[in-house]
């Protein structure tokens, strides 16, 4: 996964931004221990199925999923991808991001992140 995600990031110049921590970062609390921040900087990846497919959500680490305002926009329960993560979006469960993941995935950002300057989003490990 970490070798999906920086092909993909490698066409935009970005692969050397990626930073790999000592620590385990599969969890939002996890990751803003191993990279010393608050949890709000982690931008979580959230997997959705939808009807018409799997989405991709990100949103600042200390944010919830707001279920009637994801039935309004996406016209569908939210329902968060349960087995078979890999397959479905290109990466495993603990590494899930926007990076490298399968043509058929849409993604989406939630509101929440504008009021960041900057985030650490996953890169395909955990």
């Amino acid at each position: 996964s970490l070798e999906k995600a920086k092909k993909h990031l490698e066409k935009f110049g970005l692969s050397d931004r990626i930073r790999i921590a000592k620590e385990s970062t599969a969890t939002v609390a996890l990751a803003a221990k191993a990279f010393d921040c608050e949890e709000k900087k982690i931008a979580k990846t959230l997997s959705f199925m939808l009807p018409s497919g799997p989405i991709l959500v990100l949103a600042v680490g200390d944010a919830r999923i707001d279920n009637a305002k994801f039935k309004h926009t996406f016209a569908a329960k939210a329902k968060m991808i349960n087995g078979g993560i890999e397959q479905i979006i290109g990466h495993a469960p603990g590494g899930v991001c926007p990076f490298g993941i399968n043509e058929d995935v849409k993604v989406y950002l939630d509101e929440s992140l504008k009021s960041m300057d900057s985030v650490l989003p996953a890169c395909g490990t955990s």
